[in-house]
């Protein structure tokens, strides 16, 4: 499977049993990590101060009646049956529920769109017809579209979800060392291995939860082992995620089995606890001590958003499967089989041994903690690769500043690894690991980043149900009132807890909001100066004779935001320095709100003036999830896209007249048309020294050794049915290219107008200046020659 075709076969309408199999089997180990080792510290954190354990059992029995209702309606009903349905062509997640209503409803903020991009195939995909006239769901989007403030809270939802996902990225590392509690329940559980436990926890801790005692050994082995976590990230999941799956198996196998021995050895009628009765008397008896508790509930469904928001590696129905078949019966097991433990032990020491492993027979806790640390491990992987996918889409549609985003998979396009933003968690991560020193608190935070995610996308997804799927208003009411109302409960029980713990993520959700706006909204700022201040065709045809422009050979390429026009960064330049390629391409790459875009929708060509001026205009169009390729590949498809235009330009199809510069074609790559290719070998290392860039292929081996390069020309074809006129021009344009290719770039600063706010300046002056500085360039930018680059300053006041 290529890069370009990314992950789409996994969303292909007939899959084979196999391939559903093969997809179910790797997500248990993918998306699966985190709700896994979930039943480790749901029960010690709900028991922990809020509920106290009697000898009546109503409390465990009403625990575990809330753990099964709630893993029962949120992973099981909500995601498996509702929410998985509502994917981007296969794309899932906090962004893909955003894009899927920008598709549908002109809500987007992307200040380059066009309606062109509502023609790509990506989008007709899914559509289910449009909105009867008079709807509900009509009036709903006329709304959406006039007022500007409804699209930017709708922007903001979706920004404050994505900042709780990076949120639980940085605490999900920390809190999923609770596995290390074993080492204290069994030093005080067997006084004479006291020592010997003590010296282990050296090796094998890893969040900080332990005692005064081990404080001088926990934090500094938390910190070993969570560099060495993230130190691993740059190999890529396809290296160090094999074992993933059957680590996973054999967890929720060992959980399940343990879960049945103890439900048979100690209380076979546990099963009646499944009534939703004993949740109500639970929450009717302790009142506002079972209404905090709810805060150690929700911990049994951390890691549940993953399964939609890494629904582009796999298929609904392999996730559909892994989780009703597997993950589901064997957690419902798990905590049976702790409630069954406990309703016969009245005499535990809470503060101590109220968790998972005093459930666990004493022969088998050795083995049950290895694989417990290796699950752990599992589940932070998966999180920190979910925060590399959404920090990329977020990227990708101008809301996060720009990362260097590496492929580690050349089959797996969602492998991918982003070094700032990993090194970054791994700061974050050990920070919270030294400063919180209580399992509660790291709980406490980690539940209230997950159960605002949850609350953006149900309110997203009620949008979905009447924007997108056109159904009546009701069931998108009547969805927002049952989950809403379940998670609202689950985030006022998490947000009681702010001081506890639960303002950590609310903190790193402010810094990273905060960045990710300011860096949109200077974007558009810019965009919307390049519109104000661009200049017609007109005015270039009437500067020639005035100031002595010259044509120079070769190709000019202008890197431009603007869809049209002619941008203002280039009449800076021509006034200054007069004088231009004789073949000129304004060109301007833009992501669209969806995750592919097919190669041979690639391009949208067309041109700017008068034929004989060789003035071109190309848009290349990139979906969120798309992987651009290098220069030399890149410059090969534009200039054979603009050759194929020429090529097959309709008669009558020109922008001579004032006002038609927006009339473009849709072209492919080379690999979509039928443009005739040639390649020359360059036989020694004189000849590639002197040879251009474009004019250079660099084929690579499977094993990295670079083989010789080769002279790539497209050939004027032989044929009666190319006019004079268009084969002449194509002569030009590949006498142009033998010239050289020049990359003309704009280099510009940005400072708030004079009078502005103060909030506007620090916004723009400081903040967006600072990110724009530190912030990778634009990935055309990154990969042109220096030799063949040319920067253009300039100053803009917004």
């Amino acid at each position: 499977m290529d890069l370009e075709g990314g992950t789409r076969r996994y969303s292909a309408k007939r899959e084979s049993w196999r391939t559903v199999l093969t997809l179910a089997y790797q997500s248990l180990g993918v998306v699966y990590g985190d709700l896994s080792i979930s039943p480790l510290y749901v029960f010690r954190s709900t028991f922990a101060e809020d509920i106290k354990h009697t000898e009546s059992n109503d409390e465990v029995f009403g625990v575990l009646s809330l753990v099964f209702w709630t893993i029962t309606l949120i992973p099981l009903v909500k995601y498996v049956f509702v929410v998985l349905k509502a994917d981007d062509n296969g794309e899932g997640g906090t962004f893909a529920l955003y894009s899927l209503l920008c598709r549908h409803a002109r809500v987007s903020s992307l200040p380059n769109c066009q309606v062109a991009d509502e023609e790509l195939s990506e989008y007709k995909k899914d559509s289910r017809g449009a909105a009867p006239e008079r709807s509900f769901a009509l009036r709903l989007k006329s709304t959406f579209e006039r007022h500007r403030v409804l699209q930017r809270v709708l922007l903001v939802l979706a920004l404050i979800g994505t900042c709780m996902v990076i949120g639980d990225g940085i605490l999900t590392p920390a809190i999923s060392g609770e596995f290390s509690r074993l080492f204290l329940d069994w030093s005080f559980q067997c006084p004479r291995r006291r020592t010997h436990i003590g010296w282990t926890v050296k090796y094998c801790a890893v969040s900080s939860e332990f005692d005064t005692f081990h404080t001088d050994v926990e934090v500094p082995a938390s910190c070993i082992i969570l560099i060495g976590l993230f130190a691993l990230q740059h190999y890529g999941t396809h290296r160090v995620g094999f074992l993933f799956a059957p680590v996973i198996i054999l967890w929720l196998f060992c959980i399940s089995a343990i879960g049945i021995y103890n439900i048979f050895h100690w209380n076979p009628h546990v099963y009646k606890a499944l009534s939703p009765y004993y949740a109500f008397q639970l929450l009717r008896k302790t009142q506002k001590g079972g209404w905090m508790a709810l805060g150690g509930i929700l911990l049994c469904i951390t890691g549940a958003e993953a399964m939609f928001a890494d629904l582009g590696h796999f298929s609904q129905l392999s996730i559909k499967i892994a989780f009703t078949s597997v993950v589901y019966p064997s957690l419902i097991l798990a905590y049976m089989g702790q409630a069954a433990y406990l309703s016969k032990h009245h005499d535990i020491d809470q503060d101590y041994h109220f968790g998972f492993y005093v459930s666990v027979p004493e022969k088998l806790r050795w083995p049950v903690l290895a694989i417990a640390i290796l699950a752990a491990v599992v589940g932070s992987q998966a999180i920190i690769t979910g925060t590399f996918s959404i920090i990329k889409q977020c990227s990708a549609l101008s809301c996060f500043p720009r990362v260097k985003v590496i492929h580690t998979s050349s089959k797996i396009h969602g492998q991918i690894y982003i070094p700032e933003v990993n090194w970054l968690l791994m700061i974050l991560c050990l920070a919270v690991t030294v400063c919180f020193r209580d399992t509660k608190r790291l709980g406490n935070a980690s539940g209230l980043a997950v159960i605002t995610v949850m609350l953006v996308t149900t309110c997203l997804m009620s949008l979905v149900i009447v924007l997108c799927w056109h159904q009546n208003v009701l069931l998108a009411l009547g969805f927002v009132f049952v989950f809403g109302t379940i998670e609202a409960l689950f985030f006022s029980a998490s947000l009681i807890k702010f001081l506890q713990g639960a303002w950590v993520p609310v903190a790193l959700a402010l810094v990273f909001l905060t960045f990710m706006y300011v860096w949109h909204y200077g974007t558009l700022k810019k965009y919307e100066y390049d519109v104000q201040n661009k200049v017609s065709i007109n005015w270039l045809l009437g500067l020639g004779p005035s100031i002595g422009i010259v044509r120079v050979r070769g190709v000019g390429l202008i890197h431009t935001e603007l869809v049209s026009g002619i941008p203002v960064i280039f009449s800076h330049f021509v006034t200054n320095l007069p004088a231009f390629h004789e073949v000129l391409v304004f060109l301007c790459i833009k992501h669209v709100p969806v995750p592919h875009v097919r190669p041979d929708e690639r391009f949208l060509v067309g041109r700017v003036g008068p034929k004989e001026f060789r003035l071109y205009r190309c848009i290349v169009r990139y979906g969120y999830r798309d992987v651009h390729k290098d220069d030399v590949e890149f410059e090969n498809d534009l200039l054979c896209s603009i050759a194929e235009f020429i090529r097959t330009e309709k008669t009558g199809f020109s922008n001579d007249e004032p006002g038609k510069d927006d009339r473009m074609a849709v072209v492919g790559t080379c690999s979509t048309h039928s443009l005739l290719m040639s390649e020359d070998n360059v036989e020694n290392a004189e000849n590639v020294e002197n040879a251009g860039p474009s004019e250079l292929k660099e084929i690579k081996s499977p094993k990295g050794i670079r083989q010789q390069k080769k002279r790539v020309r497209f050939l004027v074809p032989e044929s009666p049915k190319i006019d004079t006129d268009a084969k002449k021009e194509l002569e030009e344009v590949m006498e142009a290219r033998e010239g050289g290719v020049a990359y003309i770039i704009g280099q510009t600063h940005m400072r708030a107008k004079p009078g502005s706010s103060m909030v506007k300046k620090i916004a723009i002056n400081i903040v967006y200046e600072f990110l724009r500085r530190n912030s990778r360039a634009p990935s055309f930018v990154t990969g042109v020659p220096h030799a063949s680059s040319l920067e253009v300053g300039m100053m803009y006041q917004v």
